[in-house]
């Protein structure tokens, strides 16, 4: 590349001014790393250079870098609309602000020309806890009474009932144990960055997926919106996840019941109500460790224990939110998380870092699998775990029973494969890789995969869209206050004229700055680049405040997962193919919250609101709240499991994560899979 162009190009993007130009920040660096791990994007790099240069000589008669400083911005200006050019503007500033260890801001001088902390103070030193009970491959039993596929929610669950019904239990993580470092420091390779880097969270290269949209085929990595990821890490979703810690209500389980099946949808009732998970519910907030306020208008149902901890303390927003409310007549309670407010079971509490969401806690505050379910499991000698070993079929014998587990996986480059036995099997993986593991697990009686004679593994593939508003107040309203969520309204999940379902509302986490300039630069607030840009990343972000809410959606049977058999991963196993895409109830309660969210931001004082974008060219909507594929019920003929996550057929293999429900409900639903996968280990092991 021509460094002379490239430097002028990054200095024009990011111009000195008080405070470093992109190049004095390290941006070559960072760019040279960056090209480093991507390759594919050399080409493209390139083609916004060719663009700018071509621009330069077209409106000047001169390449790019001879032009003075003025007329090299009217040049990029020209190129606003241009979208390689766009894209690489985008680049650029993502590394000017990202943490420092990427090599675009040294010194962490974009965070001091905004302001921007990561941490409120001093960053405590917290020991963490860190792999337990780690088996290596050749150290692995032949023979289990119980193996766990996935350590996520529903897996920790399982693991934890098990090994204290007294079970000798293996868990098997196709991710590794990443230590707080790894995880709470990298703005580009969090799970919820913007620019589409693989993320730390994994999972390891060599995972593709393929994603169908109207008859094309596209490969998707890890980092792409089309691949639908979530966590791959001990501890799996939970051990970077926001946390929001919603219960469903009554009417998320008999949706068909209350608005009939939509046109194209699959929509039904769960084969249980409300009111046989409620006492689960209490479980999990109990023994995972919620805070929340428990004068929360009966936004669920009815409440059989309090929360066993009171709400984190808000700030400015909160209260600006709260009074235009109060305005519109809309009722609010404070978002319940699975974040300690005060020391609970041994951790300390919050202390409101700005980096909660798509981070691990620096505290260890935040409550999920690996930090609770299970540490008690390993706790009991009866449990173990092998890490970065991938399941990639079930064993069966000659009459159909599952039999134990092949696992594969790899160990200083050399891959090795093993097989271990067990009487019971648990699957955890999360939607997406529960269902892919099953349709690769063909025999001679379930050709088609197992539990899927009746083609039903894979379909009513569900996350959640999310409608909402970002707006732009008059005065400081951001105070770097985390995790961010604080302030909510139920109001709008059900009772919708002319939208089936709905969801909540709430103020979203503390973004980091390098996705604060994605959100105002995609709100059309600020320029891609310049003077104006670097003026705006000053003030903007802290008279932001975003307001955002996970729709219901409608289960489809063609939102899917299947496998490619002709696409394999580095292991040689058949990778996930996803199809599907939005129901118009879908786009029709999107436009609902969105407008809601516009309305609330308007009432609180917001001078300037600006819609959020739908979004929904990516197919089907799994991420990080990927549900549905293979649903629960009463017939074999519509669902993969009976009422207690058994798979049909197959009493000694049962499922445990958010692939049973049958509706997502217009709320995060991960304390719905802590719960389920309570109940259904109780009704396994007796418990119950």
């Amino acid at each position: 590349m021509n460094t002379a162009l490239l430097e002028a190009v990054l200095d024009t993007i990011i111009p000195a001014d008080d405070f470093p130009s992109g190049v004095d920040a390290g941006g070559l660096r960072y760019l040279d790393r960056l090209l480093d791990e991507r390759p594919d994007w050399v080409t493209p790099v390139q083609a916004a250079l060719d663009a700018i240069e071509a621009a330069g000589i077209a409106l000047f008669g001169s390449p790019f870098e001879q032009l003075s400083g003025q007329r090299r911005v009217e040049v990029l200006d020209t190129l606003a609309g241009d979208a390689s050019y766009a894209w690489f503007a985008k680049v650029v500033n993502a590394g000017y602000y990202a943490d420092p260890g990427n090599g675009g801001n040294d010194a962490a001088v974009s965070w001091s020309m905004m302001g921007w902390r990561p941490w409120p103070g001093e960053r405590p030193d917290v020991e963490q806890p860190g792999p337990r009970n780690v088996i290596a491959p050749g150290t692995v039993e032949t023979r289990y009474d119980a193996i766990v596929v996935g350590s996520g929610a529903g897996g920790g669950v399982a693991a934890a009932g098990l090994a204290a019904a007294g079970r000798n239990v293996l868990v098997i993580e196709a991710g590794g144990w990443p230590d707080v470092e790894a995880l709470a420091t990298d703005h580009l390779r969090s799970a919820r960055a913007l620019l589409e880097l693989d993320p730390v969270t994994g999972p390891p290269a060599g995972s593709p997926r393929v994603l169908e949209l109207g008859g094309r085929r596209s490969m998707q990595r890890p980092g792409d919106p089309g691949w639908n990821g979530n966590a791959t890490t001990a501890g799996g979703g939970t051990r970077v996840y926001g946390a929001q810690a919603w219960r469903f209500a009554p009417d998320d389980f008999r949706m068909a019941s209350r608005y009939g099946v939509p046109e194209g949808s699959a929509l039904a009732d769960w084969p249980f109500g409300y009111d046989e998970l409620e006492p689960y519910y209490a479980r999990a907030e109990w023994e995972i460790g919620v805070s929340g306020d428990d004068h929360d208008g009966g936004h669920a149902g009815h409440r059989s224990r309090p929360y066993p901890m009171k709400p984190l303390p808000a700030g400015i927003a909160a209260d600006r939110l709260a009074a235009g409310a109060r305005r519109l007549g809309v009722s609010t309670l404070a978002v319940p998380l699975l974040v300690n407010s005060a020391a609970y079971q041994g951790r300390l509490a919050c202390a409101q870092c700005a980096m909660c969401i798509a981070f691990a806690c620096p505290v260890d505050a935040k409550n999920g699998s690996h930090n609770t379910v299970l540490q008690r499991a390993f706790a009991t000698g009866r449990c173990s775990i092998m890490l970065h070993a991938t399941v990639e079929r079930l064993l069966v014998d000659s009459g159909g029973r599952v039999t134990g587990v092949a696992v594969v996986g790899e160990r200083d480059g050399v891959v090795w494969r093993c097989s271990v036995a067990a009487s019971e099997v648990v699957l955890a993986a999360g939607a997406i890789e529960t269902a892919r593991l099953l349709l690769n697990s063909t025999s001679e009686r379930e050709p088609q995969g197992i539990g899927n004679n009746t083609d039903q593994v894979g379909r009513h593939l569900q996350g959640h869209r999310y409608g909402g508003a970002l707006g732009i107040f008059g005065e400081v309203v951001e105070e770097l206050i985390g995790p961010g969520a604080s302030i909510a309204t139920a109001d709008y999940r059900f009772g919708n004229e002319g939208v089936v379902g709905g969801g909540i509302i709430a103020n979203e986490f503390v973004p980091t700055p390098s996705n604060t300039y994605g959100y105002l630069t995609a709100a059309g607030l600020i320029p891609l680049h310049g003077a104006a840009a670097k003026a705006g990343m000053r003030d903007l972000p802290w008279r932001m405040v975003r307001l955002a809410g996970p729709i219901q959606e409608m289960t489809s049977r063609d939102s899917r997962v299947t496998v490619d058999r002709a696409v394999r991963d580095r292991f040689g196993v058949p990778v996930v193919k996803l199809a599907g895409g939005a129901h118009p109830e879908d786009l029709r309660a999107w436009d609902f919250l969105t407008d809601r969210a516009a309305d609330w931001l308007r009432a609180a004082g917001a001078e300037i609101v600006v819609p959020g974008s739908r979004g929904d060219g990516h197919g089907p909507s799994g991420g990080q709240h990927q549900a549905g594929t293979c649903r629960m019920g009463d017939d074999p003929a519509t669902s993969v499991t009976d009422p207690w996550g058994r798979v049909w057929g197959h009493d000694n293999l049962r499922i445990c994560d958010a692939s049973l429900h049958v509706t997502n409900g217009g709320v995060n639903p991960v304390l719905t899979v802590f719960a389920n996968a309570y109940r259904v280990i109780d009704h396994l092991t007796g418990g119950g």
